[in-house]
């Protein structure tokens, strides 16, 4: 059976966003340092799981290269500012969140019609827009902002990991053979000799 490119980068991206928000989760250390290099690793990884499979978050290449050097660039920069406060926290994740976030939401919405993929893409979209309203609104305190991006973490882990596992099951043996239901985003390469 083929493995459609959109499944196989959500379930990396969730694999890397689960393991970011069970450490968050399961440290008793939510200081900037601390947050900072999880959001590096995170983003970093997300990144590149992007690029490996751009193309296939929303069909235009060019446009999830662009988000994929945005995680590169944001996990980076928190990687080499890790020794930061809690602001350089805020500014980083909220910026992050609101240029991946709408970057995500836009390629959801541009392909709407063509593939089921493209809710979830609005869905993971909009919650991180939403995380980077959060972000702008709440206090400098580092527990409660590394914490929220913890809780985010594990909601975008699960629900890509749900997501990307269903568009796996639902995969059918070639592209052309796919009924218009299964939603499936076919790029060249993904039909299995």
């Amino acid at each position: 059976m083929a493995i459609p490119r959109t499944g196989r980068v959500l379930v990396a991206r969730a694999a890397v966003a689960l393991v970011a928000g069970l450490a968050v989760t399961f440290s008793a250390n939510h200081s900037p340092l601390f947050g900072l290099i999880v959001f590096g690793i995170f983003a970093v990884l997300s990144g590149i799981a992007i690029v490996v499979f751009a193309s296939a978050v929303s069909g235009d290449r060019a446009l999830d290269v662009t988000q994929g050097i945005i995680n590169c660039a944001a996990g980076s920069s928190a990687l080499v500012f890790c020794s930061g406060s809690v602001e350089v926290y805020l500014f980083l994740v909220g910026s992050w969140a609101a240029l991946v976030g709408f970057l995500e939401f836009y390629s959801g919405f541009r392909v709407r019609s063509r593939t089921v993929a493209s809710r979830d893409a609005t869905v993971i979209g909009g919650c991180g827009a939403v995380l980077a309203l959060v972000f702008v609104l709440i206090p400098a305190d580092s527990v409660l902002a590394i914490g929220l991006f913890g809780a985010y973490a594990v909601l975008l882990g699960t629900y890509s990991m749900i997501a990307g596992l269903s568009i796996l099951w639902n995969t059918v043996t070639t592209c052309e053979s796919a009924p218009p239901r299964v939603g499936v985003l076919c790029q060249p390469g993904d039909e299995k000799s």
